[in-house]
């Protein structure tokens, strides 16, 4: 997974509470064996509201989505992720996150972030004012938001969360770090408790 430090786009203002999965990648679409990640991204929406936002010509290159509450309802389809890498959008802004869905943006390298009703009202208009003549900056370094119309915003995120975007880790890759560890112990239980080594299964014959 690609490491996150920061990034710069064009966010764009997808103000709408409970938005699930399905909407952000219809299964329908994923049933060719090598799906368009790209193309999938709200792909019945764009179909059937030829206003939708992110059929606009100021949103056509976005890099950073902004909505309401409860992003990411639904199932646990990680191609409602997959879907916005491959749109360049590698941060998410929202007043909450569905729990499964925050999970796979922090598996696969896309910062979720969550900002205060009163803080997401005033950043929400800020970008609704700009549209997309002008890009913000997510700095997960510094964690702040910073673009035209107002002053740099700070979030927070677990610390273990941003450690895990910034060295690029998904779960597989945090366990590897303590692989001295995990080696060093499976060497203390071999010696303490060699019989364990020899230990089958009572099931097999």
């Amino acid at each position: 997974m690609q490491p996150f430090a920061s990034h710069s786009g064009i966010a764009v203002p997808l103000i709408v509470d409970d938005l699930n999965t399905d909407q952000i990648a219809p299964v329908q679409a994923m049933r060719d064996l090598k799906p368009d990640y790209k193309k999938l991204l709200f792909m019945r929406t764009r179909a059937e509201e030829p206003d939708f936002v992110l059929n606009r010509p100021q949103f056509a290159n976005p890099g950073i989505l902004v909505s309401g509450n409860n992003f990411g309802a639904g199932s646990s389809r990680e191609a409602a992720v997959w879907g916005m890498l491959a749109n360049n959008i590698r941060v998410i802004i929202a007043k909450s996150f569905a729990d499964i869905y925050r999970e796979n943006c922090l598996q696969n390298g896309l910062l979720p972030v969550t900002l205060p009703a009163a803080e997401a009202d005033a950043f929400i208009a800020r970008v609704v004012a700009v549209d997309g003549a002008a890009p913000f900056m997510v700095d997960l370094r510094t964690q702040t938001i910073s673009g035209p119309g107002g002053p740099d915003i700070v979030f927070d995120i677990a610390a273990a969360d941003r450690t895990r975007l910034m060295e690029g880790l998904d779960d597989i890759g945090l366990t590897l770090k303590h692989t001295d560890e995990i080696v060093a112990w499976e060497k203390r239980v071999a010696n303490a408790q060699p019989w364990l080594q020899e230990a089958t299964d009572s099931r097999i014959r």
